[in-house]
């Protein structure tokens, strides 16, 4: 046994540094990009086989133009399999998070992304309406409360398919260990800085979501975890308290990709996910 102990003593820690952030994955699909082949002719195959509906071309000026709603994908490479032209890819980019949900939202014109981002395909309603002001003076408030002290959050199981549940009780194991970075879950919204939420909200669920909002002390922060959680899915979204102050799309996001998130909202990580997105981009187009 002690042979055992000095031979773990010299290995490498298995736990993921979190300050060397890894976007892209190379076993993982992470979010579809167009860039094989030229642009995109509008054959519309893609808009019409995504399950989700986070697929559009945009017809006003050019066919080319194709806008992807990341908040409403799943991640699931079907769009990417049924792509007649091949024009479509996995990037591997597995950090699809942002602390603004407009940012998920990508319009591309001949495999460029453009500069003017476009309003999500899918629309929410909220039950308190904050302007952008309110929202970032809120959000500073927050950082200021848990970038050195980390985090408590309360996760509710808004009617989702528990695939988010088991991520984050991965994010507790050896290898992602959430309470290095101070993540931590707490049994009660009294004690906690964060409400993160997984599901499409049904209206059953509605009411226990608010409840859990309104109880916790101020300043808190809304997390939608999972892309059901921002889009509905394939289901419609319910009611949420008001403006998720983070959005964590893919079904379900991966731990690392939850807690990079968490830490971008604590104000402890620099990250942008349409600047990722382009290096992405402009990395797969020199290799094909």
């Amino acid at each position: 046994m002690a042979i055992y102990e000095i031979v773990n003593f010299f290995k490498k820690p298995a736990t993921l540094n979190y300050k060397k952030p890894t976007p892209v994955h190379g076993k993982a699909r992470g979010v579809p990009v167009p860039v094989k082949n030229g642009s995109c002719e509008g054959c519309s195959e893609c808009v019409s086989y995504c399950p989700t509906k986070a697929i559009a071309l945009n017809g006003s000026q050019s066919k080319s133009k194709l806008v992807f709603d990341y908040g409403a994908c799943l991640q699931c490479g079907l769009c990417v399999e049924i792509c007649p032209n091949a024009i479509l890819e996995n990037s591997g980019l597995i950090y699809a998070f942002t602390l603004d949900r407009e940012e998920l939202v990508v319009e591309y014109e001949n495999g460029v992304i453009q500069e003017n981002p476009s309003k999500p395909l899918r629309t929410n309603p909220f039950e308190v309406q904050e302007t952008k002001q309110e929202r970032l003076e809120r959000r500073e408030e927050f950082k200021k409360l848990t970038h050195r002290k980390g985090l408590n959050y309360r996760e509710v199981a808004a009617c989702g398919n528990n695939t988010v549940e088991a991520e984050l009780n991965a994010s507790f194991n050896n290898v992602f260990d959430s309470e290095s970075e101070g993540v931590r879950s707490v049994a009660s919204p009294k004690h906690a800085d964060v409400l993160l939420y997984s599901g499409p909200v049904s209206d059953g669920m509605r009411g226990p979501l608010a409840k859990a909002w309104d109880t916790m002390p101020d300043p808190k922060a809304l997390v939608a975890c999972g892309t059901e959680a921002i889009s509905g899915g394939s289901f419609e979204r319910g009611i949420v308290p008001r403006e998720p102050d983070l959005y964590i799309p893919g079904d379900p996001p991966r731990p690392d990709t939850i807690l990079q998130g968490l830490r971008l909202l604590m104000g402890r990580l620099d990250y942008s996910f349409r600047k990722e997105l382009q290096k992405v981009i402009e990395l797969r187009k020199k290799k094909n």
